[in-house]
């Protein structure tokens, strides 16, 4: 990456600047310590580090630091200068020219990090298993799956898990509902509790109605009096779960693992870790309950994990569901979770810490919620009644839309979805602006290796190259080639080489919209340079240089949108 080559270039020149006695008194320096940036003056250079941090040290003002840091750089691919206490960097061809090549040559792997040791359980979505997903469900699945994505692409090792909330009473309320549905198919005059507080113990939505009938089909003769909420139950809950899994992978999501919180307790590893608690003086009775005095550990407050009447409380089976993560032999956690959980992470951690883990193993993303924008305006959904769910919003504007608006903003934000401009085929929309781009592309380099015919004249206009010659210049580049266009490309390629540092920092930050926010602003580059040069031109050498251009952002545009799982289209 150029910001670290030219980092170190002038962290090993200060160093031999010392060793030589040059900056006799900045013994203190360590590398890591300076930082470089973009000069806002582009005429002052590509780059440019600031070595004024070092004039306490040194006791040098930082004009002569700077000076003296200078001499000892001598690159061949770039020139020096200095202006007050900076060093300024302007980068040679020379040094574009291999930023060319290794795309070209990397391809697919071009912005891939090297393999990691580490271990990652990303955690999302897990939703309970009583209905369609809605649309803030939607965030998490393309955020959490985006960041798998990502976190895979930069050398982690990661595997995806839902957990299934199926072991509390909402599942008992789903058998309850569904009878009633059943009820109604059958004829008998019944209908949802018209009570606020009595209609909290159902789920009214018209989603269990298909379900009712196929219940109906599979028992053919089944009576009111035959009816049982268990069975009803059971049947509800795997049909709602097959409907989340078949939009899951319809929304481009796969997990590894479905893990069930009822089979955690049926496993007894709840009641285990409830043992452990308890053979490590970690519990104590209050009121009845057993309370884990979480406070020692960071929390704000003990908690209870065992209710009077004898039952666990969500926090029990969640720490259970910790442990059991990490027994499993992962090295992180990483959670997404809504920010009304905010207050639940202190206590999750310290129970790990209770235990003999960790708590830092454990990271958790709090995510905020989706506000919906209708011809300017925002929506409650409770109001628009055929855009609650996420099925829903991907049917009004497709699978890539839905992503790509879902991934753009930081997770801890509040996203503002417009449904208007989500489905605008214009620059407007970030989506189809990038997309764009990548077609764009596409249709250069087959106008440059395919015949078309003259829209005015009806004439056959002869391809400059054929297939096979572009091939060649892609995988026998020769990076002389690119020194054509280096010139008026450089913002461009610069923007291509940064893809390696947006990899590296979008991982080790966890954050997917500065993925977004990096194809969005190479698309504008290209852009620019496409409408201020002739990619197909007379000049053969000319042509070649900018054609192997054109291979470069097609390659890194679809490395990109494959992490934001976003397809890349060749033509629009």
């Amino acid at each position: 990456m150029l910001k670290d080559f030219f980092l170190n270039e002038v962290e090993n020149a200060v160093i031999q600047a010392i060793k030589d006695n040059k900056l006799n008194q900045a013994s203190e320096y360590t590398k890591g310590s300076l930082m470089i940036e973009k000069p806002k003056n582009p005429d002052f250079g590509d780059f440019a580090v600031n070595v004024s941090s070092l004039a306490r040290s040194a006791k040098l003002a930082p004009p002569l630091i700077a000076a003296a840091v200078a001499e000892y750089l001598s690159g061949r691919d770039y020139s020096a200068s200095v202006v007050g206490g900076f060093i300024n960097f302007k980068i040679e061809n020379s040094l574009l020219a291999s930023t060319v090549e290794e795309i070209l040559a990397r391809k697919e792997n071009y912005g891939r990090g090297e393999k990691k040791d580490e271990k990652i359980l990303l955690e999302y979505v897990s939703a309970n298993p009583t209905g369609p997903f809605h649309i803030g469900h939607g965030r998490w699945a393309a955020m959490g799956s985006a960041l798998a994505n990502l976190l895979k692409f930069y050398g982690y090792e990661v595997y995806q898990e839902f957990y299934i909330n199926d072991a509390g009473s909402q599942i008992q309320k789903l058998g309850n509902s569904l009878k009633i549905r059943v009820l109604q198919e059958l004829g008998e005059n019944v209908d949802f509790p018209s009570d606020e507080v009595e209609r909290k113990n159902y789920y009214p939505g018209e989603y269990l109605i298909p379900v009712a009938k196929k219940y109906i089909e599979l028992n053919p003769g089944i009576t009111s009096d035959k009816l049982e909420v268990k069975a009803l139950s059971d049947f509800a809950k795997k049909e709602m779960e097959e409907c989340q899994k078949k939009l899951l992978e319809d929304f481009r999501v796969h997990f590894d693992n479905f893990y069930s919180e009822l089979d955690l307790h049926n496993s007894g590893k709840v009641e285990e870790s409830y043992k452990e608690l308890m053979a490590k003086g970690m519990l104590y009775e209050k009121d009845g309950a057993m309370w884990f005095k979480s406070s020692e550990f960071g929390d704000d407050q003990d908690r209870v994990i065992k209710k009077a009447d004898g039952s666990n409380t969500y926090l029990t089976a969640d720490i259970a569901y910790h442990v059991d993560k990490l027994r499993r032999g992962f090295d992180r956690l990483i959670n997404i979770w809504g920010a009304d959980h905010h207050g639940y992470v202190a206590r999750v951690k310290a129970s790990l810490e209770a235990l003999g883990y960790d708590p830092d193993k454990l990271e958790i993303l709090l995510g905020q919620l989706v506000n919906l924008v209708i011809n300017g305006e925002e929506v409650r959904m409770g109001k628009r009644k055929n855009m609650v769910t996420l099925d829903d919003l991907i049917e009004e504007v497709g699978v890539d839309a839905t992503r790509y608006w879902m991934e753009m903003r930081n997770i801890d934000m509040t996203l503002d979805f417009d449904i208007e401009l989500a489905k605008r085929s214009t620059d407007e929309n970030p989506v189809f602006y990038v997309q764009y781009a990548h077609a764009r592309v596409c249709s250069i380099l087959r106008n440059a290796v395919n015949d078309r015919i003259n829209p005015e004249t009806g004439e056959k206009i002869k391809a400059p190259m054929t297939s096979g010659d572009l091939d060649v210049l892609v995988n026998n580049f020769d990076k002389n080639i690119i020194l054509k266009t280096a010139d008026a490309a450089k913002s461009l390629i610069l923007k291509l080489e940064e893809f390696k540092s947006v990899i590296a920092l979008s991982a080790q930050n966890r954050t997917v919209y500065t993925i977004c926010r990096y194809v969005q602003e190479l698309a504008a580059e290209f852009h620019s340079f496409y409408n201020s040069n002739r990619v197909i031109c007379e000049d053969v050498e000319l042509m070649k240089s900018r054609l192997a251009l054109m291979v470069a952002i097609k390659i890194t545009l679809k490395n990109a949108l494959d992490i934001l799982a976003v397809s890349a289209p060749e033509k629009m």
